[in-house]
C-alpha cells in the first residue's frame, strides 16, 4: 500500500520532498551559497569595485595584495580582484548557457529516440555513438575555428560536444517509464504518444537530467579555461580565468598571486557544482523517496 500511495502522490509533492533533503546536505548547501555568492559579486563588481577591468595603474605593475589592491596587480597595472570577478561573469555564462544549448539539443533528440523505437532509435543512437566518439576538447577546437572565435561561438562549440551525454539519459529514462503504471494508463484512456511523452514522461525524466546538468557546468568551465589558457578560448580584452592563469604563468614565481588566485576560483567554483550536483543526486534518488 505504501508503493501505491507514493506512486499516486503529486509530482509537485515529490519535489517539496527533494528540496528538503537537499537542506540537509551541508556540504550541497554550502556549494549553492559558494555559487550565490560568487554569481552576486561578479554581477555587482562594476557598482562597488573603484577599477575597470582593463584599467592599468603603471605605477602598481606585478604589485601584491596591498590594501589598495586586495589581490595585487598583473604586468599591465590591473586589478586582479577586478578581472576575477569579470571572468567569473565569463566562467559561468559558458557554463550555463552551454548546459542550455545541451538541453534544448539533447531533451527533443533522446525522447523522439525513444518515442520512435525500431530501426530510427538505432539510426538515431548511432549517430549519438559517433558523436560521443570525438574527443570533446579537438570538437571545440574544429568547432570554433569554423563558426569564429567569440564568447556566443564558445556557448555553442561546448553545447555541441555535451548533448549527447543527456540525449542518452532522456531516452533510457523514457525507455524505463514506459513501462510505468500510469503511461499504461493513460493509452488506455486513448491519449496519443506524443501526448504522453510531452506531458508524462520528459516531465518525470527531468531529476536525472537536473543532476547531469549540474555536473556538466563545471566540466564546461574547466573547458573554457582550458581553451583560453592555450589561446583559443575567450580572446583579450574580455577576461577569462584560463588567460589570467596563462599570462600569469611566466613569471609565476616572482608574482605567484597572478596564479593562484584563479586557480583558486576556478577550484572553488567546479567543487562547488560538484557538492551541489553531489547533493541534488541523493535528493532526486527515487530509492529516498520513500
Amino acid at each position: 500500500m505504501a508503493a501505491v500511495a507514493e506512486a499516486v502522490r503529486p509530482h509537485h509533492t515529490l519535489w517539496v520532498d527533494a528540496l528538503i533533503r537537499l537542506k540537509r546536505n551541508r556540504l550541497a548547501v554550502a556549494g549553492g551559497i559558494i555559487i550565490s555568492s560568487i554569481a552576486a559579486l561578479a554581477f555587482l563588481v562594476s557598482i562597488f569595485s573603484p577599477y575597470g577591468f582593463a584599467q592599468q595603474d603603471l605605477n602598481a605593475i606585478l604589485q601584491g595584495p596591498s590594501r589598495s589592491h586586495l589581490f595585487g596587480t598583473d604586468d599591465l597595472g590591473r586589478d586582479v580582484l577586478t578581472r576575477l570577478l569579470y571572468g567569473a561573469r565569463t566562467s559561468l555564462a559558458v557554463g550555463i548557457f552551454a548546459q542550455f544549448i545541451v538541453l534544448v539539443i539533447g531533451i527533443p533528440v533522446g525522447a523522439f529516440s525513444a518515442s520512435a523505437g525500431g530501426r530510427v532509435d538505432n539510426f538515431v543512437m548511432r549517430f549519438v555513438d559517433v558523436m560521443y566518439a570525438f574527443p570533446d576538447i579537438l570538437f571545440i577546437i574544429l568547432i570554433r575555428s569554423i563558426l569564429g572565435g567569440s564568447i556566443y561561438m564558445m556557448f555553442l562549440a561546448i553545447g555541441l560536444v555535451a548533448w549527447v551525454n543527456v540525449a542518452r539519459l532522456v531516452r533510457g529514462q523514457i525507455l524505463f517509464l514506459k513501462q510505468r503504471d500510469f503511461v499504461t494508463a493513460a493509452r488506455a484512456m486513448g491519449a496519443p504518444e506524443r501526448y504522453i511523452t510531452i506531458k508524462h514522461l520528459i516531465p518525470n525524466s527531468l531529476g536525472p537530467v537536473i543532476v547531469a546538468v549540474t555536473f556538466n557546468i563545471p566540466r564546461a568551465i574547466f573547458a573554457e579555461a582550458a581553451l583560453s589558457y592555450i589561446g583559443i578560448g575567450i580572446q583579450p580584452p574580455t577576461p577569462s580565468w584560463g588567460t589570467m592563469i596563462r599570462d600569469g604563468y611566466d613569471v609565476m614565481f616572482a608574482s605567484p598571486h597572478l596564479v593562484f588566485f584563479p586557480a583558486l576560483a576556478i577550484g572553488a567554483l567546479m567543487l562547488s557544482f560538484t557538492f551541489l550536483g553531489d547533493g541534488l543526486r541523493d535528493a532526486l534518488d527515487p530509492r529516498l523517496r520513500r
